[in-house]
């Protein structure tokens, strides 16, 4: 595993390309899944800069803040309720371009303005969801849910702990 990221300038495409494979190499072989998640949102977090990523982690009948970048973010949100709520609720990646206008909105920061929200699925159930805002609206589109959805999937895959009973997560 590598410490030093590789950062580059290109189409949106192309740096999901170049940091993806920079990603995949960095979990293979570890077997913690939350210092994949906090490695996975660092990495991202470099590359893109966006204003927050993070994971949300299903712990009993919330999703529970786990590990993220950016300003502190709200701990606990109940299923269906914002952008996360929903997405875990519906069980399929939300893109918001306007987040004042999603009905229900939760505004952990004034600050962000757009939001994509990707769940986690593992044996059909959401065990979390990346949650990523922008400052920018319209920041997110097919491309970053391509490759979001693409990332979560190699996470998955690449945590056969994960394939053990051990979620939801316990508290």
């Amino acid at each position: 595993m590598s410490e030093d990221l590789t950062i580059i300038q290109g189409t949106k495409a192309e740096q999901y390309e170049s940091i993806f494979s920079q990603i995949e190499a960095i979990v293979q072989g570890e077997p913690d899944f939350i210092a994949n998640l906090s490695n996975t949102a660092a990495a991202l977090k470099t590359q893109f800069n966006w204003f927050w990523i993070g994971w949300y982690l299903v712990k009993k009948e919330e999703l529970v803040v786990g590990p993220f970048q950016g300003p502190v973010a709200c701990s606990r949100i109940k299923k269906g309720k914002g952008v996360c709520g929903t997405c875990w609720q519906q069980r399929k990646t939300i893109v918001v371009p306007d987040v004042e206008a999603f009905p229900g909105h939760i505004a952990c920061s004034s600050l962000s303005r757009s939001e994509i929200v990707v769940p986690m699925l593992l044996h059909d159930e959401v065990i979390g969801v990346l949650d990523v805002d922008s400052e920018l609206y319209n920041h997110f589109d097919i491309t970053d849910q391509h490759y979001l959805e693409k990332i979560v999937n190699m996470l998955l895959v690449n945590q056969p702990d994960l394939l053990m009973p051990m979620f939801p997560i316990s508290e």
